[in-house]
């Protein structure tokens, strides 16, 4: 916790140096040895700039882009060490995310959006509940989606010295965007991380998968709720969504079985935590036999696919290969679980029925603005 705090420290007096017009210097050795060894953040941004003009950036888009990024962001840096996805308990997390206001304003924003989002679930395969509840938990339901301009965000976190490779690479992306027109740069806020618009989606992310559904020649996750939703919808499908099939189940394991599950059922690997936070995907026969049942005690239905299990401190889940699609939106538990949870809150009733996938020929993509 010390080596932490020093470390916000030698950020916010960098970061007042810079504002200064001072040269910054190294952090004190207190800070890591990454961190003495880093360039000042002036050395670090004229690296970009030269590295954004090799890449073919204009130098008017990074000229104006940089001038907004005086100085590193120490909030940006606290709210890294300190997501709530993962340093809260799943139970807690749940909790927090799904009380009664969230869920009567997801219901509500489905059922006025409810043509519009029909319309995407048809060509894209994935149903609206979903496609409501990712929106709700992003930027509840488009009320906000972040104040931070994207690239100081992105400058901070590839600056800082926990994964700079990464941010640096997002940093890139996003002049990209800039170049291509999408966005004016005073638009272009998001999430501390650096995550954009209405679909908090990291700068690569958007340049792969944010989608122009309303035909206005912009791929607009700020204000177009069309291109909120296909761009949902767009990254889900591609990250193996299977239309008409569900994300999971909350199932009820007896605390014997629990135990009996954690030491003979195999994890999974995976790149993530989350994914090796989790079982191997079984057949409903093998978890009845080990006894996972129900909430109310019924047996697991015969039709229920093979499934992972993904425990908490007392809740559990069996969650299914689209389960893998929401991971990939947020590798975390807590936020995936949230997600079709809410889903269900929001589909019960039977609002909306199963969407055939439509399939047409996908808009073509307008030529890049350069």
């Amino acid at each position: 916790m010390r080596r932490w705090i020093a470390s916000l420290a030698a950020v916010a007096a960098l970061g007042a140096r810079a504002a200064g017009g001072g040269a910054a210097q190294t952090p004190a050795p207190a800070a890591g040895d990454a961190a003495a060894a880093r360039p000042s953040f002036a050395e670090f941004l004229e690296g970009v700039r030269e590295e954004a003009l090799a890449r073919g950036i204009r130098a008017d888009v990074v000229e104006a882009a940089l001038a907004q990024v005086p100085a590193p962001l120490p909030i940006v840096i606290e709210r890294d060490r300190t997501q709530a996805e993962t340093i809260l308990p799943l139970e807690r997390y749940l909790a927090r995310r799904l009380d009664p206001a969230t869920i009567k304003a997801g219901r509500t924003a489905a059922v006025r959006e409810r043509a519009l989002l029909n319309q995407v679930s048809r060509q894209y395969g994935v149903p609206p509940p979903i496609l409501v509840a990712v929106w709700g938990m992003e930027s509840n339901f488009g009320r906000f989606s972040g104040v931070r301009p994207t690239i100081a965000a992105l400058a901070t976190l590839a600056w800082d010295t926990r994964r700079p490779a990464m941010f640096r690479s997002e940093l890139f992306a996003a002049l990209e965007i800039l170049q291509d027109g999408d966005v004016e740069l005073s638009r272009m806020r998001g999430s501390w991380a650096g995550a954009m618009g209405q679909v908090q989606f990291m700068p690569s992310s958007y340049l792969k998968f944010a989608e122009d559904f309303d035909g206005d020649g912009r791929r607009d996750i700020w204000s177009s709720l069309s291109d909120v939703f296909a761009s949902i919808a767009n990254y889900l499908r591609s990250k193996g969504w299977a239309a008409g099939e569900g994300w999971g189940r909350e199932v009820h394991i007896a605390d014997p079985a629990a135990a009996r599950i954690q030491a003979t059922v195999a994890r999974r690997a995976g790149g993530c935590q989350a994914t090796r936070d989790m079982t191997v995907p079984l057949p409903a026969v093998e978890w009845r036999r080990l006894g996972v049942e129900l909430p109310d005690g019924r047996p697991l239905p015969a039709g229920t696919p093979d499934a992972a299990l993904v425990s908490g401190a007392s809740r559990h889940f069996l969650v299914y290969r689209n389960y893998d699609a929401l991971l990939e939106y947020n590798c975390a538990h807590s936020y995936a679980i949230a997600v079709g949870l809410l889903a269900d809150r929001i589909g019960g009733g039977g609002a909306f029925p199963r969407a055939r996938v439509k399939r047409a020929v996908p808009r073509a993509r307008r030529s890049r603005r350069r």
